[in-house]
């Protein structure tokens, strides 16, 4: 704990502390974003918790120490939690673990896997799953039934005496379908999850039950929250029901008699975790006699019956043998480190990225270091430390692209290096399938697949060639027949005709998403003209950023750009705007209000996000104030999320935006 001279000084730490934890629980709960690592934000929630209990006078109801979990996000119904979802007081070492278990002598207790996922309340009645929800704040969920119905191991309907049951379980994503899905993520230019229990949360959070069905999540059920027609004495009995039940429950617990048989537990379920298919973040111990955990009772936050030990991150020290370079979708230059292959959590790890320059330098990462290494989330390889330097310089990225050659830049405001050259093979397959994706010229047929097969071949270099692409051409490519080779050219054909600003997305210029390609097709009529605008027409446009025209002018400035326009045109592809696109962006809907934006908004940028606000007749001011219509609110809102809520200036979330567009209520 942080070394204080007198209360003064601890009120101010705490304060610190009280700020920082919320962030990171909003981050981690809500936004299922995480910013630091488990050991962090528990070693932050630790010296919190010893400052109020060394200092009394400053323990506050609102103190997180006192607060379970997160928040009801607002996207669905909310449900009120008739026996509160708690949370675990957690302990970071055995010595903790024989104070916990000498609290009760001659009693038996039970060690279980944490499991790390989503924490969610099944309530049956009549042995009929009738809703599903979120632990939220531990009293206030959120309704999910929907989304749960599609995990295939939670029964809808058991066999049961019960006329009502509330059992708690664990929506985890296993390790293999993490992975898949991060593939998947980057195979389509998404964004990826930083580890599987943020990919559990944000797949249980879809409004579209076929995404979360479609994620591979499964659940471990660990606890029998209330029950009317059946009675329990202990807690392993009521693990046997579930699991009788055809739930699958809380995997491979033991029953103990004694500290030394807790203790052995947690040893081996440390021993065994890095090999599991699952995530798990520690081991629990409660009192398997149920009366007496309602003799013991709780607190606010926590049952006086149970612990949670976590395990400290593991870490070892290898050789760093070479730094590799490869260049990302975007042109993003990203540095990986290859080291001497050392067992990690359960599996060998030989490489782990080193992310920028700025990482490099921070951490001064040379060839031939001694490195600490660890794996973030127990999942994901990363550097912790340089133990000891070898003989190696310092290193730096390099200043030409190694795929096509050119130079590389590192743009304003941005820590990594960026190949700014449109024809750069590496980022050629991520360019054509953005063109041709339903968003953009929305090319039926041309998926990831047949656009790798066709640059494989060399019949693809550049997305006007998909125009002169023949039935034979596509029907050489593997499950390619002629009847599918056919619709896909006609595909193409049909796409020539898309309104302009279809054609602005597809490009893929920097920042501009489809609301800013409207906008832009609206304001200049045609290509030719956008192509010929300066930067003080753009700066006429309201709610046009300065990041954006830089960005579309820079985009036009390139010699590949102008070509890439003429020959599209030449081949018959629409440069000019249609009627209808006038109507669609003369709205008047948000008329009047005025929007403030803070956070991370989920697929659209902020700019982007101000753009579609004054297209619609709306104005977006930089601070909150009591004039404020309405903050729009993405991941980590930061102080103006904090200043409205004290206004009472109301909250929305993108989705809400988009319903205020559609003629929803304000």
């Amino acid at each position: 704990m942080t070394e204080l001279k007198n209360i003064d000084e601890a009120w101010k730490r705490v304060n610190e502390l009280r700020a920082l934890i919320e962030y990171h629980s909003n981050a981690y709960y809500n936004a299922d974003a995480p910013e630091i690592e488990d050991d962090e934000y528990d070693a932050l929630m630790r010296e919190l918790r010893e400052l109020e209990e060394l200092y009394p006078d400053l323990l506050d109801e609102n103190s997180p120490t006192l607060k379970v979990g997160g928040a009801a996000s607002g996207k669905f119904a909310a449900v009120a939690h008739e026996v509160p979802m708690q949370s675990l007081q957690d302990v970071f070492s055995m010595e903790e673990v024989a104070e916990f278990c000498a609290k009760f002598p001659g009693e038996a207790f039970v060690v279980e896997k944490k499991i790390d996922g989503l924490s969610v309340s099944l309530e049956y009645t009549d042995g009929i799953l009738t809703r599903g929800s979120t632990r939220g704040d531990g009293r206030t969920g959120e309704d999910i039934t929907e989304n749960l119905l599609t995990i295939a191991s939670i029964p809808h309907k058991i066999d049961t005496d019960a006329a009502f049951l509330e059992i708690r379980g664990e929506v985890y994503m296993p390790r293999a379908n993490f992975a898949a899905l991060n593939a998947a993520q980057e195979e389509n230019g998404l964004k990826t999850f930083k580890n599987p229990r943020n990919a559990a949360a944000g797949s249980l959070r879809q409004k579209d039950a076929s995404i979360t069905a479609a994620r591979g999540l499964d659940i471990f059920v660990f606890n029998v929250q209330q029950a009317r027609g059946i009675t329990f004495a202990t807690h392993s009995e009521s693990l046997a029901f579930l699991k009788q039940c055809g739930f699958h429950a809380s995997p491979d617990f033991a029953v103990c008699g004694s500290y030394e048989e807790v203790a052995a537990a947690i040893e081996k379920i440390g021993s065994e975790r890095g090999g599991l298919a699952y995530d798990t973040d520690g081991a629990v111990v409660k009192l398997n006699d149920l009366k007496r955990r309602e003799e013991v009772g709780v607190t606010s936050k926590f049952p006086k019956w149970a612990v949670a030990f976590k395990y400290p991150p593991e870490q070892k020290e290898t050789v760093l043998r070479d730094i590799e370079i490869t260049v990302g979708r975007t042109g993003v230059l990203t540095p990986t480190g290859v080291f001497d292959p050392v067992l990690l959590a359960g599996t060998s790890v030989s490489r782990a990225s080193l992310h920028n320059q700025d990482y490099i330098t921070q951490k001064d990462i040379r060839i031939g270091d001694t490195v600490v290494l660890r794996k973030a989330g127990e999942i994901i390889p990363e550097v912790v430390s340089v133990a000891k330097h070898g003989d190696g310089v310092p290193y730096l990225l390099p200043e030409i692209c190694p795929s096509c050659g050119e130079k590389v830049f590192r743009l304003e405001d941005e820590a990594a290096l960026r190949c700014v050259n449109p024809a750069c093979p590496a980022q050629l397959v991520r360019n054509i399938i953005h063109f041709a994706s339903r968003d953009a010229m929305d090319i039926e047929g041309m998926g990831p697949a047949v656009i790798e097969q066709l640059i494989a071949r060399e019949l693809v270099h550049s997305p006007a060639d998909i125009y002169q692409l023949t039935v034979e051409d596509i029907a050489s490519l593997d499950r390619m027949g002629k009847k599918s080779a056919q619709n896909l050219v006609n595909a193409a054909e049909k796409s020539k005709s898309n309104p302009l600003y279809r054609l602005i997305f597809a490009l893929g210029i920097r920042h501009i998403g489809e609301t800013a390609s409207r906008q832009l097709s609206v304001q200049f009529g045609s290509m030719q003209a956008l192509m010929n605008a300066s930067p003080a027409d753009f700066a006429a446009m309201e709610g046009f950023g300065e990041i954006m025209a830089e960005s579309v002018c820079d985009y036009f400035s390139t010699e590949h750009a102008r070509e890439l326009i003429e020959r599209l045109a030449a081949l018959g592809v629409n440069m000019e705007k249609q009627p209808d696109e006038d109507s669609a962006a003369a709205s008047q809907t948000l008329s009047g209000m005025t929007f403030v934006i803070t956070g991370t908004l989920e697929g659209m940028t902020r700019d982007e996000a101000k753009a579609l606000i004054v297209a619609n007749g709306g104005k977006v001011s930089g601070s909150v104030s009591k004039k404020t219509s309405c903050l729009l609110a993405g991941e980590n809102g930061g102080s103006k999320l904090t200043k409205a809520e004290e206004l009472g200036v109301k909250v929305i979330s993108l989705d809400d935006l988009q319903a205020l567009l559609s003629g929803g209520a304000q």
